[in-house]
């Protein structure tokens, strides 16, 4: 069967990969060599996008030097859409929701509030952002998103009412 770098438990683009199941995550959680071999695969995909994982143990992630170049790439090619959502919901399937908020959160700062991204933007907002399996922190998200989101009253990603109150 062909190797998924970002494997999930669902079909992909690629209909001859097969989805992971439960028992292969857990023994990929197992074993140190494996957890190893997919944060460099992470770190090279972030590396291609322009990003740098600068803290392993939190996810915390910044701008590489060549951000501007890769963030080009990832504006004119749509495609990439698909594979950072394939990325984030492997995150999660791994154990690494950590990570998951760090890299929707990056996204949403560079579309909403630097506007570095703008063709990333909606695919920030109605896939990166529901990747995130913590509830808690999807809401954080959410709220952070409509903080930033202009105009505020065309936000659709949740009750205006309750982003009213939130905290």
């Amino acid at each position: 069967f062909p190797f998924r770098l970002f494997p999930l438990r669902e079909h992909g683009m690629n209909l001859r990969a097969r989805p992971l199941t439960c028992q292969e995550i857990q023994a990929f959680k197992k074993s140190k060599e494996v957890m190893q071999r997919f944060i460099r695969a992470y770190k090279l995909m972030l590396r291609f996008y322009g990003i740098i994982l600068i803290k392993e143990e939190t996810g915390e992630l910044k701008r590489a030097e060549n951000w501007a170049e890769r963030f080009q790439n990832l504006n004119r090619f749509s495609h990439n859409n698909l594979r950072i959502t394939r990325i984030l919901k492997c995150l999660g399937e791994l154990g690494y929701e950590h990570y998951q908020v760090h890299l929707v959160k990056f996204f949403l700062t560079e579309t909403l509030v630097k506007e570095t991204l703008p063709n990333v933007k909606r695919s920030a907002l109605d896939y990166f952002l529901f990747t995130v399996r913590s509830r808690r922190k999807r809401r954080e998200l959410v709220h952070y998103a409509w903080q930033h989101f202009r105009p505020r009253d065309s936000f659709v990603w949740g009750p205006h009412e309750k982003l009213l109150k939130y905290r």
